[in-house]
């Protein structure tokens, strides 16, 4: 019998899509709630014929989390989101993940994503597919908003990134506010974290 692992944080939408997929499929469905649980539940129990990764979980640190499950199983691994922009997904693929499903999908496209990767092809949302190619082009920042967000990825305070680029504090705190907006960011921590996805500085 084939089977998947699906891992997400979330136990709803993890054993939702996981008892749909049952009910759906003959697919024997197992699930994680950590990259560090899905890695160590594969390294126990796979390789399995698809893996799911939820971008957003515990332990995935970007896509990192990506790379260390291709690292380690030979099956085919994709994400997982319910956030994550178009450039996210398309640096994905690039890195070798089997497809992209968001987590709004139809019930009837999700089980159709899961056997197109099953057998062996690569998913790609419509939304995402009619982007494709043109990537960081979508995301336009000046030289100064570029500083500043290359300084937010160090980890570094509005204060300390106003002493550094000696302009005031408040200025940086709309640079913060303006790079959030175009990022589609929650707070100065995901625009970090997408600014290292998108590989924008």
């Amino acid at each position: 019998m084939k089977k998947i692992l699906i891992a997400d944080d979330h136990d709803l939408v993890r054993e939702t899509i996981a008892d749909y997929l049952r009910q759906q499929t003959d697919i024997e469905i197992e699930t994680a709630c950590s990259l560090d649980d899905a890695l160590s539940i594969e390294n126990r129990n796979g390789p399995y014929e698809l893996v799911l990764l939820d971008y957003s979980m515990p332990e995935m640190d970007g896509l990192n989390g990506l790379t260390r499950m291709i690292a380690q199983t030979t099956g085919p691994v994709a994400i997982l989101s319910g956030t994550a922009p178009t450039g996210v997904a398309q640096r994905a693929l690039r890195m070798g993940a089997a497809g992209f499903v968001p987590k709004t999908l139809a019930p009837n496209a999700l089980v159709a994503a899961v056997e197109h990767m099953i057998a062996g092809e690569i998913y790609v949302p419509e939304d995402v597919e009619l982007q494709r190619g043109r990537g960081l082009s979508e995301v336009k920042l000046t030289p100064r908003e570029t500083d500043v967000l290359r300084r937010l990825t160090d980890g570094m305070s509005n204060k300390e990134i106003a002493r550094d680029l000696d302009i005031q504090e408040v200025t940086v705190k709309l640079h913060v506010k303006t790079l959030s907006r175009k990022l589609d960011a929650r707070n100065r921590t995901h625009a970090a974290m997408l600014a290292r996805d998108l590989d924008l500085c």
